[in-house]
C-alpha cells in the first residue's frame, strides 16, 4: 500500500493518520507545497491525501502551486485513485469537481458535533454512527459537485463532507488531529481564536484527550474502509 499526501504548511501533518499507516506497513511519500517540491506523476499515485491549511483555494497570485496541485488532484480522480481531502484539501476537491467555494456563515473553530446524512451507504455508516464531535477549524464551506452525496451536517455548516464516486472522500472536519497536532494548529493559528459563537479557546480544546482517541478511531475505520476499495484504473 503506497500513501503520497500534499502538504500546504509545516505545522499540518498526518496526525493519526501516520499511525494508521505505520500499523498497516503502508509506504509514505509527499509533496511539500510549501516548499514549492514537484509533484509526481499522477499515473503512479493511487491513494491521495490533501491536508489542510490556512491559505484559500482562490489564492493562486499568493500560492502559485495551488494552480497545479488542483491540476494534479483533478488527474488522480479522473484516474479512479482513491483520494481523501481535509479542510483545505475537502475545499480543493470540491473546486476541481465544479462545486462552489464561499464563506460560511460562521467560522467553525474547535469540538462541534457532525450529523451524518441519512442517505449514507452501509460502509460509511460504520465509520461515523449516530454522529461525532469532531474538531473544526474553518471559515468557507463548499457546494456538493454535480454527483456527489452529502456525508454529514452541522448546526452551521450545510456540507460538511461529500462522497463522490464511492472513491473520493472530502471531510471539512478533522478526524486525524492529536493534541499534539493540534497543539501546532493553535500556536500557528492563534489570531483567528477571536470571541466568536462557534469559536472555542484552547484550553476547551485541549481539555478532554478522550475527544482525540474518539476520533482517531473514527479515522481509522475510515481509512479501514478506503482501503478495501478495490484499485481500478479509469483513464491512465
Amino acid at each position: 500500500m503506497k500513501i503520497h499526501y500534499l502538504q500546504h504548511v509545516p505545522f499540518e501533518g498526518l496526525g493519526s493518520i501516520e499511525t494508521w499507516a505505520g500499523q498497516q506497513g503502508a509506504a509514505i511519500t509527499k509533496t511539500r507545497l510549501f516548499n514549492d517540491e514537484p509533484l509526481p506523476d499522477p499515473g503512479d499515485i493511487n491513494w491521495l491525501i490533501v491536508m489542510g491549511g490556512p491559505m484559500n483555494i482562490y489564492e493562486e497570485d499568493k500560492f502559485p502551486w495551488l494552480k497545479r496541485e488542483k491540476n494534479f488532484i483533478a488527474k488522480v480522480i479522473r484516474q479512479g485513485g482513491r483520494v481523501l481531502g481535509i479542510c483545505l484539501g475537502a475545499q480543493l476537491i470540491a473546486d476541481v469537481l465544479g462545486g462552489q467555494i464561499t464563506a460560511n456563515a460562521e467560522k467553525e473553530i474547535g469540538w462541534w458535533p457532525i450529523i451524518p446524512d441519512p442517505g449514507l451507504s452501509p460502509g460509511l455508516r460504520e465509520v461515523f454512527g449516530q454522529g461525532l464531535t469532531v474538531i473544526h477549524w474553518h471559515g468557507d464551506t463548499f457546494s456538493l459537485p454535480a454527483g456527489a452525496a452529502r456525508l454529514a451536517r452541522s448546526e452551521v455548516c450545510r456540507n460538511q463532507g461529500f462522497v463522490y464516486q464511492e472513491r473520493v472522500l472530502a471531510l471539512q472536519f478533522h478526524l486525524e488531529t492529536t493534541r499534539e497536532s493540534l497543539e501546532k494548529l493553535i500556536a500557528n493559528s492563534a489570531d483567528e481564536l477571536i470571541e466568536a459563537p462557534y469559536i472555542q479557546q484552547p484550553t476547551e480544546m485541549l481539555t478532554d484527550q478522550n475527544r482525540f482517541t474518539t476520533i482517531n478511531e473514527a479515522m481509522a475505520r475510515l481509512l479501514n474502509y478506503m482501503a478495501a476499495l478495490p484499485d481500478i484504473s479509469i483513464d491512465k
